[in-house]
């Protein structure tokens, strides 16, 4: 039964690197038989997916397929003979679990001309972007493809050309926004359209606002951390300052940014101050440089006040 799968893949999940919940019957790993990439640590390419009334497993590097059963059999023998014998005994409680049947998203109208991302082949050049820069597999759903970005997005301009679509969605999941970029040599690359008049912040319909929410510019960005907006270009000032972390680029010695680091604290907000270890200008491209515990290293070099004004007089390069 599948909600004896479910149990014990959480049973062994301890066991599992990059384990995380995706949605309801879906799960996303680093391949326990393959292990992924030994040079790309982040590279978590396997799935508990539901079939029927039960969980499979599949790992789309080495495409390796099995049950999850045998995948519990594999990494913990004593757990798994727990699981057959569950599997074959259930309790009465057990028998009347159920799940809710998830309930997925309609495809918002605007995006009705676009293509997405998880409906190319792996070598396509939107695809690769992805790859590329390493983004989590379990956030591709949320890139589309654009053949004409201008007369998708009503721009007017005598030329057109591809890119890759980030939507903004509100709240309540509809999209008043889209950010695309660029594949070849054209300007800006990134561009962001507003559809409703709303601050240009990307996110806003999957953080949990009773938590810690961390703020940076670029939507990819945003991919990479916890609980994460991205502003894109829209003030700092439409946010909450409690449980606000903002996180700037880190370049000590673009004017822009530390003037805009200033005025945050001035207004109270707190803000990551990036040691000097770090040398990468964001966290996408931290992620790229292998760099482990970026969150930690965010929340160990977060300040606000007094503190924050004296690390800001050392970091800063102008």
């Amino acid at each position: 039964m599948i909600f004896i799968d479910i149990k014990y893949i959480h049973e062994i999940s301890p066991h599992l690197d990059k384990f995380h919940k995706v949605r309801d019957y879906l799960y996303n790993l680093r391949c326990p038989y393959c292990g992924d990439s030994e040079k790309f640590k982040n590279k978590a390419r396997g799935y508990f997916y539901r079939v029927k009334d039960q969980m499979n497993f599949r790992c789309h590097n080495c495409d390796y397929g099995t049950t999850a059963g045998n995948v519990v059999k594999y990494i913990n023998p004593e757990i798994y003979k727990e699981y057959v014998k569950e599997s074959f005994f259930p309790t009465e409680k057990e028998i009347e679990y159920k799940f809710e049947e998830p309930k997925f998203k309609k495809r918002d109208p605007k995006l009705k001309d676009l293509v997405s991302i998880n409906k190319l082949n792996a070598d396509h050049p939107a695809y690769q972007v992805l790859v590329t820069r390493q983004i989590p597999k379990e956030h591709y759903d949320k890139f589309y493809l654009c053949h004409k970005f201008y007369a998708w997005s009503e721009i007017s301009s005598n030329k057109d050309h591809p890119r890759l679509v980030i939507p903004f969605y509100d709240e309540d999941g509809k999209i008043f926004a889209a950010q695309g970029r660029a594949f070849g040599n054209e300007q800006p690359k990134y561009l962001t359209v507003k559809f409703d008049d709303k601050p240009k912040i990307f996110g806003l319909d999957r953080v949990d606002f009773s938590k810690r929410v961390y703020v940076v510019e670029g939507p990819i960005d945003s991919l990479f951390l916890n609980n994460c907006l991205a502003v894109a270009g829209a003030d700092f000032n439409n946010l909450q300052k409690e449980d606000t972390t903002i996180i700037l680029d880190n370049e000590p010695r673009n004017k822009e940014i530390v003037r805009r680091m200033e005025n945050l604290i001035d207004i109270d907000y707190e803000l990551v101050i990036w040691p000097d270890s770090i040398q990468q200008k964001d966290i996408n491209d931290m992620t790229l440089a292998g760099i482990e515990g970026i969150q930690t290293i965010i929340d160990n070099n977060t300040f606000s006040g007094l503190q924050a004004k004296m690390r800001l007089a050392t970091w800063k390069r102008i």
